[in-house]
C-alpha cells in the first residue's frame, strides 16, 4: 500500500476554518462504518442527519471528493474527517485489496468519463438511460415521502408545527437529498428558521406548502409537461443540467444589458446574479456563478457594460437562466435600456409567476420613480402614484442620495412581495446601491 498522508496535508485542502473544526468532530470511528482504503481511495460512511448514512469517497491520487452530503462545500467536512481518520493510520481506516461497491462505483465512473474526454467518444446511451431511470425512481420515491410529510404538516395544524425543533425540518430535508432533489431540500430547511422570523409566517408557509404540493403532483405528471414547465420543475427540485447539454441547446444572439447583480453568502455558499437584457429579443435572463463560502467568483460582467454575442438558455419559462456562449465585444451603455411603471412592473410579474408558480426573484426595471422614506419601511413611488414597498432592512441611503429624491430608474428584485434595489441610474450612468 502507498503511503499515507499527514494531518497537514489533510487540513491544507479545507475551504476554512468552520470545515476543519467540523472535520476534527466527525473525525471519530464511532460515527463511521464501512471504512476502508486502497492505494488510490480512501471511504466510508458517515451517519449524518439523514436516515441513511452519507457515502464518502476520496480518490488520494488527484485528490478528487464524492460525498452525498447536501454541502456545497469542496471538500466538505465529511471528505476532511475521512482522510485525518486515515492519515491518523491507527487501524479505523484498514488497508484492503479491494474497494467497496459504492467507492468501486464512482470511481469507475470518474475513469470512464476521462477516457471519453481523452479520445473524444460519446457518452453510452444505455448507460445514460438506466442512470437517469434510477434517478427517477430515487426522486419519485422520495417526493412519495414527501407528500406523506405535507399531509402531516396540515394535519397537525400550522401552530403546532411552529412549535417543532430544527431537527423537524432537517431531517425532512436530509431525506430529500438522499432522494437526489437537492433544490428542494434547501428550501424545506431553510423554513424552519423563517417561520420564527416573520411576521406573516403562517400565510407564507402555507403558500410555500401549496407550491411544494404542486411540485410534487407535476412530477408525477413530468412526461407529458411541456419542455418549459418541466425545466422549471427540475430547477426548484435541483437537478441540474450540465453546462455541455445547455451549449448544445437554445442560443440567442443580441446586446446584453448588464442591468444589475447581486451577491449573496451563507456558511456554505457564495452565489451571484447578474441580470441581462435583450436590446433586440426583449429577453430578461440571469446568468448564475457559485463558488465555496470563502472562495472567489469569477469576475463579474460591469454594471452598465453591453455584451454583444450569443448566451445559451436554458430550458425554462422567462425569466430564464442563461450561459455565456464564445466571445463577447464589450461596450458601455447608457442607464436602463427599458423601464416600466409600477403596475406594468407587477402585471409582468403575474405574468411570469403563472408560468413558473415556484419562481422566488422577479427582476424589475422602473422609471420615473421616487423614493419616499418612511419612519419604518420606505416606498419606491411612480408618477401615477402607484408605490411598492422596499424590503426591511435595505439601507435606501444610498438610493436617495443619488437621486437626490428626484424621480430616477431603478432596477432590482421582487422578493417576496417586496422590492430589493440593485441599481439606479444617475448621471446617465449605472450605480449600484
Amino acid at each position: 500500500m502507498g503511503s499515507r498522508w499527514t494531518v497537514e496535508q489533510v487540513l491544507a485542502l479545507a475551504p476554512d476554518g468552520g470545515s476543519v473544526k467540523a472535520a476534527r468532530t466527525l473525525a471519530r470511528p464511532r460515527t463511521w462504518s464501512a471504512l476502508g482504503s486502497t492505494d488510490s481511495l480512501v471511504w466510508g460512511k458517515c451517519q449524518g442527519s439523514a436516515r441513511e448514512p452519507y457515502q464518502v469517497t476520496v480518490d488520494v491520487t488527484e485528490p478528487a471528493f464524492r460525498c452525498s452530503c447536501p454541502s456545497r462545500k469542496f471538500p466538505c467536512k465529511h471528505g476532511l474527517a475521512l482522510l485525518l481518520m486515515w492519515a491518523a493510520h491507527d487501524g479505523a481506516v484498514a488497508d484492503l485489496d479491494t474497494a467497496s461497491d459504492f467507492a468501486a462505483q464512482w470511481a469507475a465512473g470518474r475513469q470512464e468519463r476521462s477516457a471519453r474526454r481523452a479520445t473524444g467518444s460519446p457518452p453510452d446511451p444505455e448507460a445514460a438511460a438506466t442512470r437517469q431511470a434510477e434517478r427517477e425512481r430515487l426522486m419519485t420515491a422520495g417526493l412519495d415521502d414527501f407528500e406523506r410529510w405535507l399531509f402531516d404538516v396540515v394535519r397537525q395544524g400550522l401552530a403546532t408545527v411552529r412549535t417543532q425543533p430544527p431537527q423537524f425540518w432537517d431531517d425532512t430535508a436530509a431525506r430529500l437529498v438522499d432522494a437526489q432533489v437537492p433544490g428542494l431540500a434547501e428550501r424545506v430547511r431553510t423554513m424552519g428558521a423563517v417561520v420564527h422570523a416573520r411576521a406573516d409566517w403562517a400565510e407564507y408557509l402555507l403558500d410555500q406548502l401549496g407550491r411544494w404540493y404542486l411540485a410534487v403532483r407535476a412530477w408525477r405528471r413530468r412526461a407529458t409537461l411541456p419542455a418549459d414547465a418541466l425545466g422549471d420543475l427540475r430547477a426548484l427540485l435541483g437537478w441540474a443540467r450540465r453546462s455541455e447539454e445547455v451549449l448544445a441547446g437554445e442560443r440567442v444572439h443580441d446586446r446584453w444589458w448588464v442591468l444589475g447583480l447581486r451577491q449573496e453568502e451563507d456558511e456554505r455558499l457564495l452565489s451571484q446574479r447578474t441580470w441581462l437584457y435583450g436590446q433586440n429579443s426583449s429577453e430578461m435572463v440571469v446568468l448564475l456563478d457559485f463558488a465555496a463560502a470563502g472562495g472567489t467568483l469569477r469576475v463579474p460582467q460591469v454594471l452598465g457594460s453591453v455584451l454583444d454575442g450569443e448566451l445559451a438558455l436554458y430550458p425554462g419559462s422567462a425569466p430564464r437562466r442563461a450561459l455565456l456562449a464564445g466571445e463577447h465585444t464589450v461596450t458601455t451603455g447608457d442607464g436602463l435600456p427599458v423601464t416600466d411603471t409600477v403596475l406594468g412592473a407587477l402585471d409582468k410579474a403575474a405574468t411570469w409567476l403563472a408560468g413558473n408558480p415556484w419562481l422566488d426573484r422577479i427582476p424589475m426595471a422602473l422609471g420615473e420613480i421616487t423614493l419616499m422614506p418612511g419612519e419604518q419601511d420606505a416606498v419606491l413611488v411612480d408618477r401615477a402614484g402607484s408605490a411598492l414597498p422596499v424590503a426591511a432592512g435595505t439601507d435606501v441611503w444610498p438610493l436617495l442620495a443619488l437621486s437626490g429624491g428626484h424621480p430616477v430608474e431603478v432596477f432590482g428584485e421582487w422578493i417576496d412581495n417586496r422590492f430589493h434595489p440593485c441599481s439606479v441610474a444617475a448621471a446617465g450612468k449605472l450605480v449600484s446601491v
